[in-house]
């Protein structure tokens, strides 16, 4: 690619953006180019995992939640106590949910961000979300996890902030992706380890990570 057009895409890009990339690679635009497409390249390959810890993740605290109010709408149960915050985000999720027909269950938690239910494995506040929901629901959605709620929280929401990254398209290249990946497999074998085995057997992140341009991988970038 010549330099005018190379000028072009990081015009477009926006030198604020792409500035992050000439810092990474001490000016070279060539390599700053490769590195913000191996940058798309990563991102997309943790899509896949990610989206199967979030689907993993709100089936088993919808499942523990329902178990433990005695019905599928359990955010509708006598008594739930919610904070303000997690309520509004059931209503705007009904609504949504609402635009097809009938808000069932099932739709209502399709429609609920992933924030809302790593939110539910906080303390809680004065709503003692670890005493109400934890000790007697939420814990046996991970039933192959033996550590404290807070450090499982602690995990969860580093991987909800780095898929909120990913999302808006933001540069990743310079967290320990690998640390990331295993994390994200570790959370997942948590809940399910067939599951967890089926998805790190079709992850795609290993075999980026190692063209990274930064680390001297060469050849041609798709995506």
């Amino acid at each position: 690619m010549d330099a005018a057009a190379r000028k072009k895409i990081t015009d477009v890009i926006s030198a604020d953006r792409f500035g992050t990339y000439r810092q990474a690679t001490g000016g070279d635009d060539g390599l700053a180019l490769r590195l913000y497409e191996w940058n798309i390249q990563i991102s997309a390959a943790f899509l896949g995992p990610l989206q199967i810890l979030e689907v993993a993740l709100r089936n088993a605290a919808h499942e523990r939640m329902a178990l433990l109010r005695g019905r599928s709408d359990w955010w509708h149960s006598p008594g739930i106590n919610l904070q303000v915050e997690h309520a509004t985000r059931v209503c705007e999720a009904i609504v949504k949910a609402s635009r097809g027909g009938v808000p069932t269950p099932g739709k209502v938690v399709a429609e609920l961000p992933f924030g809302f239910w790593v939110a539910l494995l906080g303390k809680g506040g004065r709503h003692r979300y670890e005493h109400r929901l934890w000790w007697p629901a939420l814990r046996q959605a991970f039933p192959h996890y033996q550590g404290p709620r807070k450090d499982l929280h602690i995990q969860v929401d580093h991987l909800r902030l780095f898929r909120n990254r990913i999302a808006h398209h933001e540069p990743i290249f310079a967290r320990h992706l690998a640390a990331d990946h295993a994390s994200l497999i570790e959370v997942v074998g948590w809940i399910c380890p067939t599951t967890c085995d089926w998805m790190a057997a079709r992850s795609r992140v290993d075999a980026v990570l190692a063209g990274n341009p930064l680390h001297g991988a060469t050849g041609p970038l798709t995506f």
